[in-house]
């Protein structure tokens, strides 16, 4: 009975390590060629992570990102958000619901998104809400108020590797992997702080 119980606990690892060397990186490999799947400037990248919610367990969180530059490996990625009423904060961080995560594979092509600059989203003295200001700048906000913060740094600069990632580790692997800077100023990709790519939308 023993042996028969290590034999099937073998035979389950050796399908997942299948699974997660072989069989998930071919299907991503053939998923990005696909035009609708395709890494580029303008793309929609979905990603669940996995992380702690401050009261020592775990849980997930979902975010929706917009592609707005491709520089050599560097890949710049903007997250996407709504804006929120006055008095009514419409989201406390970046990460959006289950739900609405599922909802947006489906609809996110056919709403509005606006590229706001990262200075205006404080005009008027308050940050990421709805106001005349911004409604006069953008009036693309009048039909959703969805938007991304339209962020155009140098390379040079230091807060330039600020949701930064390779692009070599999205087509090869399907992971978000961040540049980063190290304690003597070089860049260098950070594997431990990596997260898989749900999916890529255009």
């Amino acid at each position: 009975m023993k042996k028969i119980i290590l034999i099937i606990v073998a035979v389950i690892i050796v399908l997942y390590a299948f699974k997660q060397l072989v069989y998930k990186p071919y299907t991503w490999r053939k998923a990005i060629n696909n035009p609708e799947h395709k890494l580029q400037l303008g793309s929609f990248v979905f990603c669940k992570q996995r992380g702690a919610n401050g009261s020592q367990s775990m849980q997930n969180y979902y975010f929706i990102f917009k592609v707005i530059e491709i520089n050599g490996d560097y890949v710049r990625l903007s997250v996407i958000r709504q804006l929120s009423d006055k008095d009514k904060l419409q989201q406390s961080d970046f990460s959006t619901t289950k739900d609405a995560f599922k909802d947006l594979k489906d609809t996110i092509k056919h709403i509005t998104i606006t590229p706001i600059l990262p200075e205006d989203l404080y005009k008027e003295g308050a940050s990421f809400t709805l106001n005349d200001y911004l409604l006069d700048k953008y009036p693309s906000l009048k039909k959703s108020r969805f938007y991304y913060e339209d962020v155009k740094l140098d390379a040079n600069a230091t807060e330039y590797f600020s949701l930064v990632y390779s692009k070599e580790e999205i087509l090869k692997r399907g992971k978000l992997v961040p540049w980063i800077l190290n304690n003597s100023d070089k860049h260098e990709l950070a594997e431990r702080l990596s997260e898989d790519i749900d999916l890529i939308l255009n």
